[in-house]
């Protein structure tokens, strides 16, 4: 839990690509990009990134009241199904001068990358935006560095012919939005590994990615 002080700095610091602020209170599409963004943490830091409801842009407090409401909305982002990973966060009430904050803390996940209804979102500097190839690329190599789960590791005796070609084209269609699979040139082994199917640094499928076809 953050102490005044320490969010007192968090609403000073006008530069940290690890800190939003809003003072919209109904923006779920705003909110669950933003933590999708703090979970895939693309510079690498490590570090909780911050949504601070009731800010504006330049720090000062909008004098929002936070209601019980707004609370549970915006923890209800963790497990509604449509940020995946679920990412670790927490939601905490402050009351300051001026007004209070609902301030969303949000760690890295171990299992980038993360995506929001399909998409990856980043932060580039201050700002949010969609990820490119080469960006997701970096988010799922590190996944694989960072993997803990038995379904993230590479199984090494497996061959892309282990793979059920026609479930992963199902599964696809079911965990990215149809303009990404649209924009995706890449390798079919680089579409496996963003879905965290596939290691490329071992040329192998994940436990996770061993769909055998039926007999």
């Amino acid at each position: 839990m953050l102490t005044h002080e320490r969010l007192a700095e968090l609403l000073g610091d006008l530069e940290a690509d690890n800190i939003e602020r809003t003072i919209s209170v109904n923006k779920t599409d705003k909110f669950a990009e933003a933590i999708c963004a703090f979970a895939n943490d693309l510079p690498n830091r490590r570090q909780p990134g911050y949504l601070l409801v009731g800010a504006y842009d330049d720090g000062t407090l909008s004098g929002l009241e936070v209601t019980d409401e707004l609370l549970k909305n915006l923890s209800a982002i963790r497990s509604d199904g449509n940020v995946l990973p679920q990412p670790v966060l927490s939601v905490q009430k402050y009351r300051l001068e001026g007004g209070e904050l609902a301030v969303v803390e949000v760690l890295p996940s171990d299992l980038p990358p993360v995506r929001y209804k399909g998409r990856v979102y980043i932060r580039v500097g201050p700002r949010r935006g969609i990820a490119n190839e080469q960006e997701e690329r970096i988010l799922s190599e590190r996944r694989v560095a960072l993997a803990r789960t038995f379904d993230a590791r590479p199984c090494r005796e497996s061959a892309l012919s282990d793979l059920a070609l026609g479930q992963f084209d199902a599964y696809r269609r079911e965990a990215l939005d149809a303009d990404t699979i649209a924009e995706n040139h890449r390798p079919l082994e680089l579409q496996l590994a963003s879905l965290r199917l596939y290691a490329p640094e071992s040329a192998s499928l994940t436990h996770a990615g061993i769909l055998r076809r039926p007999a």
